[in-house]
């Protein structure tokens, strides 16, 4: 074991450039990596094997470790940890054992990522189809499970949400009688607003069942049977024709080597003069690969997508890109408002499940906020039409009503 240890002594002081780490092996004894400053963080190894298995495939044994309790945090300070391990990464610290995983990654992605029908309906399940009140701690009242839009730091999570849904919609740019296909509908909430505020017809497509169940639930109460029509179903079996498609936090479901057939069902569902909204998470930097901690445990199946390969995907279908906004740290702030009320809740949430899901979804609420906050993740909002005067000229009409 000592030889573990020494390797794994190496590694971190290749990988610390940044801030200070303190380590404290099972044996008790302590070691220091990094030149000083903030964060300093010190942990606690509590499992012989785990230098080793750090060694092997560091992003999935350190989530793991975690979740487990076999390595803890001072103070149980998981966000100033995972600051100090991304903003290392950001500048370009690395190790042998990170760089091998990353590169076998890359490598396998479009196996990983390939999510014909059956697959894909499993992959939904494993996230989606978890106790709705789980959700219920930690989303708005409305039930939006993507990024939200912060007009300004004091705006509470419910009204950056609702920020968001007139965002899109006022890039969809609707009209009362249209019909919206909306992919991935989720709890339904962008469909019940743009049904109810836009007087438009909604058809929302899921693979969730609790997510169907709930969102037709919530479809009878508004009163909207008439507008809205929830489907179980992928967005691959659906063939009417609609005057505006929108998918918010959908796409990162598809995998890349889908993303030509997304896009393919994308222009084949609107009318001549039809309007597109994406809303997706993606990377500011080249194509990668998914965390295998995140593949395992949170995401099956999912990636986070670089914008020149959903641009090369676009551009294969004949679809204008009528306008592209990159949300920064929009969503790193709707993380940290979940976070919060997660712990608030979490309790209630012990209750549900045990202390090592309680650990688990706190690991994936943290992760997530410091990877948009500290590494390469943003929001991608792409506009596509079929026609390229679809849309008026000047971005005025997102903001002022003067069409």
């Amino acid at each position: 074991m000592a030889m573990w240890n020494q390797l794994l002594d190496r590694s971190l002081h290749r990988l610390i450039g940044v801030g200070r780490l303190h380590v404290v092996d099972t044996s008790g004894t302590r070691r220091t990596y990094g030149p000083g400053g903030t964060p300093e963080v010190s942990v606690h190894i509590h499992d012989r094997g785990l230098p080793r298995k750090l060694l092997a495939n560091p992003e999935l044994a350190l989530g793991e470790a975690y979740m487990d309790a076999r390595l803890t945090i001072a103070g149980d300070d998981l966000p100033d940890l995972l600051a100090l391990l991304l903003m290392n990464r950001d500048a370009g610290r690395s190790t042998a054992a990170l760089s091998a995983s990353r590169l076998l990654r890359r490598r396998l992605r479009h196996m990983a990522q390939y999510n014909p029908l059956a697959r894909a309906q499993g992959n939904v399940a494993h996230h989606y189809d978890l106790s709705r009140r789980l959700y219920e701690l930690f989303l708005d009242l409305d039930m939006n499970y993507s990024c939200a839009y912060f007009r300004s730091s004091r705006d509470s999570l419910e009204k950056a949400q609702a920020q968001k849904k007139t965002h899109v919609a006022a890039k969809l740019r609707l009209a009362p009688g249209m019909r919206v296909l909306d992919i991935g509908c989720g709890w339904g909430g962008v469909a019940l607003t743009l049904a109810r505020d836009y007087g438009v017809r909604v058809v929302g497509v899921t693979l969730s069942t609790e997510q169907h169940r709930l969102a037709r639930e919530r479809v009878r109460q508004a009163g909207l049977e008439d507008r809205v029509d929830i489907r179980l179903a992928d967005y691959r079996t659906v063939t009417e024709s609609f005057d505006r498609v929108v998918s918010i936090g959908m796409f990162e479901h598809v995998g890349a080597p889908h993303f030509r057939e997304y896009f393919s069902h994308v222009r084949d569902r609107l009318t001549e003069d039809g309007v597109a909204l994406i809303h997706t998470i993606g990377r500011r930097t080249p194509p990668g690969a998914s965390s295998p901690w995140m593949a395992k445990y949170i995401f099956p199946g999912g990636y986070v997508p670089a914008l020149s390969e959903v641009m090369a995907a676009i551009e294969r279908e004949r679809l204008w890109a009528t306008d592209i906004e990159v949300l920064r740290l929009h969503y790193a702030r709707t993380l940290l408002e979940w976070r919060r009320r997660f712990e608030a809740n979490i309790d209630e949430v012990r209750e549900l499940y045990d202390d090592r899901f309680c650990r688990m979804w706190r690991y994936y609420l943290v992760a997530s906020e410091m990877t948009f906050r500290h590494l390469d993740h943003v929001v991608f909002q792409i506009q596509l039409t079929r026609r390229q005067d679809a849309v008026p000229l000047t971005r005025d009409y997102l903001y002022h009503d003067h069409d």
